[in-house]
């Protein structure tokens, strides 16, 4: 069986079962102090305004992120040290990515810990030299590999990063040389279609197929309009937007079949955001186009929108077959499409914009089936 990443690091900082010992002898004098624990390590940020910063919802946030260090810190002295624990941290380090921590305060911010955890290991072992020793070197294990474990989300996110650059790049070249040539004949065929409109009389079926030309041409229109959206950083007409107005204008436009149900829920009272409410727009009805195709002919599309921790969250989720493991990784890559006739230009355009609004957005699957994105905006 192939040593995992995680296996790797171990072997390296020569992680024995002598270290998980020492850390579990630790682990119950240092429970009563987590919470003292936690609240130095956030009191460390909050004095710090850089840092500070990285918090979306400053010190209205810290009560729950209290919460989750106690819960950190049993795991870091209590294991077991196996392939889930790495995937939990590997899930706290893809945070940190997202929200755009930089890497050397992981580094400050692991200090904090290594300093009392060490208080308390002093206190506890002072008086047996040997088995202090054994803790502060397990404790210099643990911590080094939960550095190690961060540091490999942001290579991970570099890599991904640069191969979405060179895939772009490639992609902008091509649609800035086609979509200029694929105008020109489009407005020859619309405007030959305008005077062909006024010269067929009232011939019905030549009616009916000049109008599918025309929705067709429209189509066509529109591919070119997000293809070149993709490639061009169109500027933000920024004011305050009411986002239960923008979700109930994507909503209205939306067609659905009569045998899928759409449901709005918790849109009153949500704080404002700033930002291009077209754009924003665009964004949910993308998401609902999607969410509608995915459930029908018969199936549930919901919305679901909170305050959360100084941003706006909101949940677009359908009853549909949800995103198979494979396509998950490049979901929001342009050309990746779960669609028979799509070209994969919606979900890429989403995540476009929210990051030009300072956001984010997520799928993850629904529980009981189907799919669920996740869009959050600052308030």
């Amino acid at each position: 069986m192939a040593e995992t990443v995680f296996d790797e690091l171990k072997r390296y900082v020569r992680w024995s079962e002598t270290d998980e010992q020492a850390l579990r002898s630790l682990h119950g004098a240092a429970v009563p102090q987590f919470q003292l624990l936690a609240e130095e390590f956030y009191d460390r940020i909050l004095k710090h305004e850089e840092a500070r910063a990285v918090l979306a919802g400053g010190e209205s946030q810290v009560g729950h992120l209290k919460v989750t260090m106690v819960a950190w810190l049993d795991r870091l002295l209590a294991g077991p040290w196996d392939e889930a624990y790495w995937e939990q941290r590997y899930r706290i380090g893809r945070v940190h990515v997202r929200i755009g921590l930089p890497q050397h305060y992981m580094f400050g911010a692991m200090n904090v810990h290594r300093t009392g955890l060490a208080r308390i290991a002093y206190e506890r072992f002072h008086d047996d030299p040997d088995e202090l020793q054994r803790v502060r070197t397990a404790l210099g294990k643990i911590l080094d590999l939960e550095l190690a474990v961060m540091l490999h989300t942001y290579r991970d996110d570099l890599l991904a990063q640069q191969a979405r650059v060179e895939r772009l790049s490639t992609f902008g070249q091509l649609v800035g040389s086609i979509g200029h040539d694929l105008r020109n004949p489009l407005g020859v065929i619309e405007t030959s279609l305008y005077i062909l409109r006024t010269r067929i009389g009232e011939d019905d079926r030549a009616k009916k197929h000049l109008d599918r030309i025309g929705e067709q041409l429209g189509v066509a229109n529109g591919i070119i309009t997000n293809l070149l959206d993709m490639i061009r950083n169109r500027p933000l007409a920024r004011e305050r937007v009411a986002l239960a107005e923008v979700l109930g204008g994507a909503a209205a436009v939306v067609k659905r079949p009569a045998g899928v149900s759409l449901d709005l829920e918790g849109l009153d009272g949500l704080p404002a955001v700033e930002g291009d409410p077209v754009q924003l727009r665009q964004v949910f009805v993308n998401l609902l186009e999607n969410a509608v195709f995915a459930a029908s002919p018969e199936g549930a599309v919901a919305v679901r929108a909170r305050a959360d921790d100084g941003a706006v969250a909101l949940e677009v989720e359908d009853t549909g077959p949800g995103v198979d493991s494979a396509t998950r990784r490049r979901l929001f890559e342009p050309l990746i499409t779960t669609k028979d006739k799509g070209i994969g230009l919606g979900l890429a355009l989403v995540k476009r914009i929210a990051e030009r609004h300072g956001g984010s957005v997520e799928y993850s699957d629904r529980p009981g089936g189907g799919a669920r994105f996740t869009v959050r905006l600052p308030a």
